[in-house]
């Protein structure tokens, strides 16, 4: 970007990407090791530069069905649809509004996002599991004006465009080939964009992005309540990219796997927008029950996850070595080369190629989001020479918070600050623990049309009060205890974190999923610490045998359970235990729903 050619707004934000570059430069702290992020003062100006330095490398990479190998597409193909795309939607009227993206994780997905932010209007991803009401709900309040979506979406939409409560205008579909009276094709939609670009058209093209205005209004899946609305800008999705990709390592020969919804900010900014800052490609999987088929055919070296997939493919790993009775042998492996690490020997790409050749046998880094991870599991992957790493991120903050470094990772800890930004705990009590605030570019600009509810969480400083609990060691690393609003606070006053007791019951081998909560005593004297706990039939039976009870179960939870309060204060210890067979109620991001009284109710059917 020349300086010759900018406008003095243009000037100004180069010159504040330029210094977010200089201080990341001058950042002395030894886990900051990679220094060579590029000044972006938006996304649009980030896939025009990425277009210039890796026009040739893979961006996506498709199946367009079971039978058919990965489809890929380059990073100039890629700003070709954007820019056809682009000019489509603003030839139809909608400069300036807000556009919806809805579906599974696809090129269409991503290009219809990229269309908008980058000189049409504000995109508005949505969740494609929730109801049509709740959507309804959201168009409504997001004032949308276009929805782009997905086939399975299509009827719901029509009927609530035609419904005449909205402000939708358009809807287009990714699927069909051909425009409707209802609906507008993606792929003549793209055609017809690229014959208006090829005739002159530089509407889309020449729009100047102001980056510090709404660019993405992403609506949060809360577990305590009603959804806000977070607006994003493009000063913070660009902070976010250049700051992060210092203390992990981003190679522009990576392929990211891209598994979670694209709707949440963390797959959106770290799985798909950062590969494309970095000359990377993305790979999209086709649903969750196709991930080692889709790891073995793309074989990626990024994988970015939550912990129920990451603790399921562990989980399985160890299943089948047992099955085949070579457990033993494996731990025996494992701790001979972790011996052997120390004198910089590492043997785990010919010891354990078996396993990961089922992950498709490149994968160098797994990052853990989203929620709280038995570090165990990241211990393990590493023992199979898989780096396996914990972030901590919100969608307020686009969602960058903190990282563990990929040259020194603490498995306990969700990482360490990135330059520029700043994190802090406030109101430390006895234990040292306090609410984690986060300061920098990244830092949402509010909730929408919620002034009242952003002067809550942002301060005067400009610290977004995140309600997480945790502290920082003596390096600068975080960790989490727990969320303010979950911690449970016994009648003499002492704080108890029901994710500190969670983590303690997840590592006991049949116990799949827990929830802790407080009752009231009968006698008013004080609470009852309460352990819902889902258990896992498969490893019952095994300990059980085949003709356990209920009552079984029971004297086997509460075996682990004594063993766990044995070590606990008396206002610490769980008091009464709940057992499920059934899954807990969650939502759309599998996270659990605390204040729903049926993941408080025993399941046993």
């Amino acid at each position: 970007m020349s300086l010759v050619t900018l406008t003095d707004n243009k000037v100004k934000e180069l010159q504040w990407a330029e210094s977010i570059v200089k201080k990341i430069e001058a950042d002395r702290r030894y886990f900051v090791s990679y220094k060579d992020s590029r000044p972006i003062v938006d996304i649009k100006h980030m896939i025009e530069t990425s277009r210039m330095l890796y026009g040739d490398h893979v961006a996506f990479m498709q199946k367009d069905d079971n039978s058919t190998p990965y489809r890929k597409i380059t990073y100039k193909d890629m700003l070709v649809d954007v820019d056809a795309l682009g000019t489509f939607l603003i030839d139809r009227g909608l400069e300036g509004k807000r556009i919806a993206v809805i579906g599974e994780n696809c090129y269409q997905w991503a290009i219809s996002y990229l269309a908008t932010i980058c000189g049409v209007g504000v995109v508005v991803p949505l969740d494609k599991e929730l109801p049509p009401e709740e959507l309804k709900n959201l168009i409504i309040e997001s004032e949308t004006a276009c929805v782009i979506c997905a086939k399975r979406h299509a009827e719901a939409f029509t009927e609530i465009k035609n419904s005449g409560d909205t402000k939708l205008e358009f809807l287009i579909n990714f699927n069909i080939e051909e425009s409707t009276e209802e609906m507008l094709s993606w792929s003549e939609a793209i055609k017809d964009g690229r014959a208006l670009v090829e005739r002159g058209d530089r509407r889309f093209r020449d729009v100047e992005i102001d980056n510090t205005k709404m660019a993405v209004l992403l609506f949060t899946s809360g577990t305590t309540g009603k959804s806000k609305g977070v607006m994003l800008s493009h000063k913070n999705l660009a902070a976010d990219l250049m700051v992060s990709p210092t203390v992990l390592k981003v190679r522009d020969n990576d392929i990211f796997f891209s598994v979670l919804p694209l709707h949440h900010t963390y797959e959106c900014t770290c799985g798909f927008l950062m590969p494309l800052y970095k000359g990377a490609a993305i790979a999209y999987c086709q649903g969750l029950k196709y991930v080692i088929k889709n790891l073995q055919e793309a074989k990626p070296t990024m994988f970015l996850g939550v912990p129920a997939i990451f603790e399921k493919m562990y989980n399985t790993i160890w299943k089948n070595i047992k099955k085949q009775e070579k457990d033993k042998m494996l731990k025996k492996l494992i701790t001979v080369n972790n011996g052997v690490k120390h004198i910089g020997i590492d043997m785990s790409h010919v010891l354990f190629k078996k396993i990961t050749e089922t992950l498709g046998g490149r994968l160098r880094i797994l990052i853990c989001g989203g929620a709280a991870i038995n570090p165990a599991v990241l211990k393990g992957f590493q023992d199979f020479g898989i780096s396996a790493l914990q972030g901590y991120g919100l969608t307020e903050c686009a969602p960058m918070g903190a990282l563990n470094p990929d040259i020194a990772d603490k498995p306990e800890s969700v990482g360490v600050s990135f330059p520029c930004f700043e994190v802090k705990t406030i109101n430390d009590n006895e234990e040292g623990i306090g609410e984690i605030c986060i300061k920098g570019d990244n830092v949402m600009m509010g909730y929408y049309n919620m002034p009242e509810e952003t002067a809550k969480v942002i301060d005067e400083e400009g610290f977004f009060h995140t309600g997480d609990l945790g502290y920082l060691d003596h390096e600068g690393y975080l960790y989490i205890t727990g969320r303010q609003k979950n911690v449970i606070i016994t009648k003499n006053g002492k704080n108890v974190y029901p994710e500190e007791i969670e983590y303690q019951l997840s590592n006991v081998s049949f116990i799949e999923e827990s929830f802790v909560f407080s009752q009231d005593n009968a006698d008013e004297k004080d609470i009852t610490i309460v352990a819902s706990i889902k258990v896992d039939m498969e490893e019952i039976e095994k300990l059980a045998g085949e003709d356990y009870t209920d009552e079984d179960i029971k004297k086997l939870i509460w075996k682990e359970v004594d063993a766990i309060n044995e070590k606990a204060p008396f206002f610490r210890k769980i008091k009464k235990v709940v057992l499920r067979k059934a899954d807990f109620k969650k939502n759309t991001s599998n996270k659990l729903i605390r204040f729903a009284a049926e993941n408080k109710e025993e399941k046993i059917y």
